[in-house]
């Protein structure tokens, strides 16, 4: 005779959870278009317990939201770590850069920071993302020790490799096109 005990998670595995599901969900829809039923859906939980958890589908945006940027973050500092204590600016921002490898294997982590930005217009969004974007540009400068000119390129390049990313021409199963290789190449010879 099979057993079937289940075994209970504790409230912050379940909110773990819902917000790896809305983190999921939000990559692919969006904050306007995703629906807090979804994202209940696929955690396995009620749409009531996903509001108890978060409050609204604000503040659920906002913590995966956070939650990208936290990831963003931490792969930027192990990628500095990993640079040369010794390293030129240059050198260390190409260090950084490969954290991009990682950006561009998990689409979801670009998707919510793109959809966040789409977002902005909604005040807390656009307070939340001004701050965490301010706060990854600085680790970038703090990490690298790069100026103005070399951060805001670096910071240039990974956008257009973000927006690469949305539009599925740079990352896993990216759908070849002439311009976005060309593009691509550029960035691996110039070290971007």
């Amino acid at each position: 005779m099979a057993s079937s005990t289940r075994v209970r998670m504790t409230a912050a595995e379940r909110g773990e959870e819902v917000l790896q599901a809305a983190v999921a969900a939000f990559a692919e829809a969006g904050y306007a278009a995703t629906r807090t039923d979804e994202i209940a859906r696929r955690a396995g939980v009620s749409q009531p317990y996903v509001i108890r958890l978060f409050g609204t589908k604000q503040q659920l945006f906002l913590a995966a939201l956070h939650r990208v940027c936290d990831r963003i973050e931490e792969v930027f500092r192990a990628a500095g770590e990993a640079a040369e204590p010794d390293a030129t600016p240059a050198e260390a921002l190409h260090a950084l850069g490969q954290g991009f490898n990682v950006f561009l294997a998990d689409r979801e982590m670009l998707q919510v920071f793109l959809h966040g930005f789409a977002a902005s217009g909604e005040p807390a969004i656009g307070d939340a993302v001004r701050a965490r974007f301010g706060k990854v540009y600085q680790l970038v400068r703090d990490l690298s020790g790069a100026g103005v000119h070399e951060t805001r390129r670096f910071v240039a390049t990974g956008m257009l490799l973000t927006v690469m990313s949305a539009i599925q021409v740079a990352g896993p199963d990216a759908v070849e096109t002439p311009w976005a290789t060309e593009i691509l190449n550029d960035c691996i010879e110039l070290g971007d």
